[in-house]
């Protein structure tokens, strides 16, 4: 793969990307929801005495938890969109290296989820920071003001973002693999919230924490956690490691797929 033509793909999918207005719409959805979520959770939780026992900054970051969702449907749109129309035959013809396809794709989809989610994260914070101190989140309770200096607070806002960007990755590969983008949204999306609903359905605490340990968004979210991590089922930047893994298995199988399959 020669590095013009992976600049050549990547052009081109970043043009298709841009040129379809409804992608626009959806990213600033991502950004629109991570903050409203964020800030309406901000807004009415409390904490009225020392060792309250929240999570002031997992509280801010709610909404990313919601955008998940608009960012799994820009991904596999910018599959399924092309197999539903035919484009994919055009794309295959003008890239005929179908892993430079791949990661072109993978490449652009990522830049603007990152870009997006670090708006929206970075936004939930700032609200985070100024509402909270009004809801009793106080030094006097035990919670430092709202800063990126802090490490744990760091990390999970890093971390948020970059599981924006995993989940969009998974999506893309798992568009790639079904080749339909409702079939694929329903598949992610089933993947991100079916292990939750198992876990509290199941009631032996040893298959609770091995589910929680592999489920790509309880798992993934455990970075956003800055208080209690030791009685997390899995470390932060390990969970983070699992939903990468469940990427990175979606894309191989869609690279796979991408490869043996006609377009």
């Amino acid at each position: 793969m020669s590095t013009t033509g992976f600049r050549n793909a990547g052009r081109a999918e970043w043009t298709k990307l841009r040129t379809d207005s409804g992608n626009t719409w959806l990213l600033l959805g991502v950004v629109a929801l991570t903050l409203a979520v964020g800030a309406a959770v901000a807004m009415t939780s409390r904490c009225d005495a020392m060792g309250c026992g929240e999570d002031a900054t997992k509280l801010n970051l709610t909404g990313v938890m919601v955008g998940q969702v608009v960012v799994s449907i820009v991904a596999v749109l910018m599959v399924g969109n092309e197999y539903s129309t035919g484009m994919m035959r055009t794309t295959i013809a003008a890239v005929p290296r179908r892993l430079t396809v791949l990661l072109s794709k993978a490449t652009v989809l990522s830049a603007v989820i990152l870009v997006a989610g670090a708006v929206g994260v970075l936004g939930s914070l700032l609200i985070g920071g100024l509402v909270q101190p009004g809801r009793g989140f106080t030094e006097a309770h035990g919670y430092p003001g709202m800063s990126l200096n802090n490490g744990p607070m760091l990390r999970a806002a890093v971390g948020s973002v970059l599981y924006l960007a995993l989940v969009g990755l998974l999506s893309l590969g798992m568009a790639l693999i079904v080749r339909s983008s409702a079939t694929a949204i329903g598949i992610v999306l089933g993947l991100l919230f079916f292990f939750p609903i198992l876990t509290q359905v199941i009631t032996d605490p040893d298959w609770q924490r091995f589910l929680q340990q592999i489920a790509p968004m309880t798992a993934g979210l455990s970075v956003q956690t800055t208080i209690g991590v030791d009685q997390l089922p899995i470390g932060p930047w390990e969970g983070l490691g699992v939903l990468a893994l469940w990427a990175l298995g979606a894309l191989t199988a869609g690279g796979m797929l991408l490869r043996s399959r006609d377009a």
